[in-house]
């Protein structure tokens, strides 16, 4: 119907107009026409089509790590060596080759920490346990700069002993 034209304008009605007119919303106007069946095609995969198998890609990789003088190489470096013999593919695709084939370099061990909780507090239980030291510089008239050294026990809080540095 929205394809009927009109003989004042010699337009087509058009969806927006008929809409309008019989009172219907958009979706369900498209919704209601008939559907043009599809030829039944399977799926590709999308994207450009590789000129290498995996296999094959696989093979190059391997061919390009035995030919190294170094003891592993990293996808980057495999990558760069195969374009360098006219080898196309990406950095992923060799990486994700490398993985399955397990042909990645040996990477480092984690660095086992301990733990990094603290309780919150740094005043130790009983005196003689923690000590601080603190230093600070001053001006006198006599010596000129003087730097003078303090020692807290943490436990009472307290100086415990005094220097000054001329």
């Amino acid at each position: 119907m929205s394809h009927t034209t009109l003989s004042s304008v010699q337009r087509p009605y058009g969806v927006v107009r008929l809409c309008q007119e019989w009172g219907l919303n958009r979706a369900t106007c498209y919704h209601q026409q008939p559907r043009v069946a599809q030829p039944s095609v399977t799926p590709v995969k999308r994207g450009s089509k590789t000129v290498y198998t995996d296999e094959a890609l696989t093979s190059h990789i391997r061919a390009v790590i035995t030919v190294s003088p170094f003891l592993g190489e990293g996808h980057r470096k495999v990558w760069a060596h195969l374009r360098m013999q006219g080898i196309r593919t990406s950095k992923p695709r060799v990486l994700r080759r490398m993985r399955q084939a397990n042909l990645l370099a040996p990477s480092r061990a984690p660095r086992v920490l301990g733990s990094r909780h603290h309780d919150g507090t740094i005043t130790p239980e009983r005196p003689n346990q923690r000590w601080g030291t603190e230093a600070t510089s001053t001006v006198t008239l006599e010596h000129g700069s003087v730097t003078v050294f303090v020692a807290i026990d943490q436990y009472p809080l307290e100086g415990v002993g005094i220097h000054a540095a001329i």
